[in-house]
């Protein structure tokens, strides 16, 4: 700017640092609310998950349809009918679905229509440990709680859920992930 009086030029740096805090405050809230985008929400992930449970339902029939039909399993019992052979083959491809499709693509069938997947926290590569804690534990502790640890998504920040703590994971948008990647 130029001085009225003197003709000098002159440079108001209070203005440019004002400015410059403004800036990064604005740059800081944008990045905040594009992060709050990053995250999938209940709704979504409670789709996803409806959509896994039927497939799994359609799974379980298919492959435990012939095999009753000739074995008789849901007679098999081997202390009480919670541990039935019927049951524990239903447990076991619930769990093996979950944690085989999340190791392998990081989503289930489900998450992949909602087009959301699982991510570790760090933003490294899943390891077995996160996906045993995530899928297998932590849906373990949630459905003994009667699923009511499902609800803590909706009142965390990057929308995590009891199991999600347990394996060190969160749930991301995969229009997204470029972003989720991007700053830490």
């Amino acid at each position: 700017m130029m001085n009225a009086y003197t003709g000098e030029m002159f440079h108001n740096t209070e203005s440019h640092t004002s400015q410059q805090a403004n800036s990064d405050e604005l740059s800081n809230l944008y990045y905040q609310g594009v992060r709050e985008q990053i995250y999938a929400g209940f709704g979504i992930r409670l789709v996803s998950f409806i959509i896994d449970v039927l497939i799994i339902h359609g799974l379980q029939r298919l492959i435990l349809a012939p095999l009753n039909h000739f074995t008789h399993i849901p007679d098999w019992k081997l202390w009480i009918n919670y541990f039935s052979v019927d049951h524990l083959v239903k447990a076991l491809i619930f769990y093996l679905y979950f944690v085989l499709l999340t190791k392998c693509f990081k989503q289930t069938l489900g998450k992949m229509i909602c087009n959301i997947r699982v991510e570790r926290v760090d933003r490294e590569a899943l390891r077995w440990s996160d996906v045993l804690f995530r899928e297998w534990l932590g849906r373990i502790v949630s459905g003994v709680m009667l699923c009511l640890p499902y609800v803590v998504v909706l009142f965390t920040p990057q929308h995590r859920g009891i199991h999600d703590y347990f394996g060190d994971t969160v749930v991301i948008k995969n229009k997204y992930a470029k972003l989720f990647f991007l700053k830490k």
